[in-house]
């Protein structure tokens, strides 16, 4: 039985049974043992303080660094687990145990280690033609639909009269009006903090741009969000057949693009046909690495669905600020597409708050908020031109050939430019 970390904000741990895949959140810190470390992160962050500063994804000015407090003592607590400080390198108290105890490791951002989205904005923003609506399909734990960020992003069911228990537009679920809890077979589609982690992907694809707290890539006003929830519990886990039911919905209820960012090791045939004859375009996390915080080459150690070699599927591998992939995450030359900003990536989180999260879960959400917003602005193009578009207007990084399909990391801006 392999232990997994499950959510990058809370890092508790999880059991899987076979047949169950899981949230793939949260990195392994390095070595096993590292001082878990409170900056600007999930303990103390609040709805009404404005964090853009800190999505260095969206744009990476070069003042950020990645500070790590690691203990050279082994420490029996699982729990325990780096966090990482970008509050301009703030300084951190001597443990108890005294300063000989740990080392400080430093990585300095790179200016202009970025998606690239301001000029990608002004693109969009500028254009008078009509774009086009998206609806993005979230498979994931829950999402709060309530969040202030996220209430005008999500999908409304428009065939479905809220609260009557009557099945109005008889696809087979009561009062499906913002999509469906395949975890428990309700319409909660929000359960509490267990659903941090979709609540986490949903902000950064399409939060709001109102200046409220963090800005998601897509706009809200064409781009919505379908929640669906097939993983559940505090350790993120659920089974193959809430995944493929997850997946025939949101087909039939208009969904074009599907992030998925939950992974599994086991190979499951039904799931791969059920992608392959979609005709939707799904976003992957790549995985993130062993129990060790190693990263892992996919071709000798799958991690599905990201592993499944297909047309109209993009694996995402995480990025950090300075250029180069995450110790943890997961690559492949010939199975893993792109890089994109997965480390200390904050978003919404249950509850109207914000939080810190790393790993590819959070990688994948920043290619499915471009795809969306691409496919919105680029009536020209039809959804299958959406992966090529991205993959090959990819920003070349020497830290990354070799090792991605790409060679590349995620640029919004060439991608809407792609062609022209």
């Amino acid at each position: 039985m392999r232990l997994y970390r499950i959510s990058a904000a809370l890092l508790l741990a999880g059991a899987l049974a076979a047949g169950q895949v899981f949230a793939a959140a949260a990195e392994v810190p390095e070595n096993g043992f590292s001082q878990r470390v409170y900056g600007p992160g999930e303990d103390n962050l609040s709805a009404s303080d404005p964090y853009a500063r800190y999505q260095w994804g969206l744009r990476n000015d070069g003042e950020l660094q990645y500070l790590e407090v690691v203990n050279r003592f082994r420490d029996s607590n699982p729990s325990l687990a780096k966090k990482i400080d970008l509050a301009n390198a703030l300084r951190l108290p001597a443990p108890v145990e005294g300063p000989s105890a740990y080392e400080i490791e430093t990585t300095d951002s790179v200016k202009g280690v970025d998606i690239n989205i301001q000029p990608a904005w002004d693109l969009y923003d500028a254009s008078t033609e009509e774009h086009r609506p998206v609806i993005v399909a979230v498979i994931d734990t829950g999402v709060d639909i309530s969040h202030p960020e996220l209430k005008d992003a999500i999908w409304v069911n428009e065939d479905e009269i809220p609260g009557d228990g009557i099945d109005n537009d008889g696809n087979g679920y009561v009062d499906d009006v913002n999509g469906w809890n395949f975890f428990s077979g309700n319409n909660q589609v929000f359960v509490g903090e267990e659903d941090d982690h979709g609540t986490h992907a949903a902000g950064t694809i399409a939060a709001t741009r109102k200046a409220m707290g963090i800005a998601g890539i897509a706009d809200n006003k064409y781009v919505k969000i379908m929640p669906l929830k097939v993983l559940g519990t505090e350790e993120g886990i659920g089974e193959e057949e809430a995944v493929l039911n997850a997946i025939r919905y949101a087909e039939a209820n208009g969904a074009l693009i599907c992030n998925l960012s939950f992974g599994t090791e086991i190979y499951y045939p039904r799931l791969e046909q059920a992608m392959r004859e979609s005709k939707m375009l799904f976003i992957s996390s790549a995985g993130n690495g062993d129990n060790n915080g190693n990263g892992l080459n996919v071709d000798t150690n799958p991690d599905y669905p990201a592993a499944f070699d297909l047309d109209n599927s993009i694996s995402v591998a995480n990025l950090m600020f300075d250029g180069n992939l995450a110790k943890s995450s997961n690559y492949s030359a010939s199975l893993v597409d792109i890089a994109a900003p997965g480390t200390y990536i904050v978003s919404t989180t249950a509850g109207n708050s914000y939080g810190f999260m790393t790993g590819t879960s959070m990688a994948a959400p920043m290619v499915t908020g471009v795809a969306a917003l691409l496919y919105s602005y680029r009536t020209d193009l039809s959804l299958a031109e959406i992966k090529p578009a991205i993959l090959n207007s990819a920003r070349k990084m020497e830290g990354l050939e070799g090792k991605l399909g790409s060679g590349g990391m995620l640029d919004a801006c060439a991608a809407l430019n792609y062609g022209r």
